[in-house]
């Protein structure tokens, strides 16, 4: 099943809630059917964040987006509508997987991510920048473990996957200045790791 993303009309005088605005409060609410139907919606976004933090080839990535829409359903009693429900299902899906990578990374290392480069680079049917920024994302990926949580979760929602400083202030819940400092300081904090590791800088095509 698809995400849903239609909006009902509502009373006059009243705002408009999407579908899945009002699947989210009835399965906060405690109701099954409307909790099977949201997470059947989410689903696939989950699936894809998931991969997009964790690396598509990472042998955990599955397990970890189920782990992530167990993690949303746990999280539901707290869901108050202030945000659409995929945005608040994203930010947990980034969290889940930024924290099963930060533990697969004490186990594997850079080992899974070096494998995913060399499958990749060796597609020679693939273009060299498909190649070259596959290899980037990788790199990134490996980074955000070494970040405090709220830094890597920050970066992951504007630079993975692209929303805006409004967007992730909503979802996470922080005013917009301090969506911007976590940015700031989790660009110092790579900067300064890429800066001690010339080959990182190579890699993410970086200025000395």
């Amino acid at each position: 099943m698809g995400e849903v993303d239609s909006v009902q009309p509502a009373p006059q005088g009243e705002p408009a809630r999407s579908p899945a605005m009002e699947l989210a409060r009835a399965a906060a609410a405690g109701d099954v059917a409307a909790t099977r139907l949201l997470l059947d919606s989410l689903a696939p976004r989950i699936e894809r964040i998931v991969h997009m933090v964790m690396g598509g080839a990472h042998a955990d990535a599955d397990d970890v987006a189920q782990q992530a829409l167990i993690a949303i359903v746990q999280a539901l009693p707290s869901f108050r509508g202030e945000c659409e429900p995929k945005s608040y299902a994203s930010r947990i899906a980034v969290r889940v997987a930024v924290a099963a990578r930060k533990r697969a990374r004490a186990r594997m290392a850079r080992v899974q991510d070096a494998v995913e480069a060399d499958a990749i680079a060796s597609d020679q049917e693939l273009p060299a920048e498909a190649v070259r920024a596959s290899r980037r994302k990788a790199v990134i990926r490996e980074l955000l473990t070494e970040l405090p949580d709220e830094q890597a979760e920050t970066l992951a929602l504007r630079i993975m996957l692209g929303w805006s400083l409004e967007e992730v202030a909503d979802a996470t819940g922080a005013p917009v200045n301090t969506v911007r400092s976590r940015l700031r300081l989790g660009k110092q904090a790579l900067r300064r790791r890429i800066e001690a590791d010339p080959s990182l800088a190579e890699e993410l095509e970086v200025a000395p």
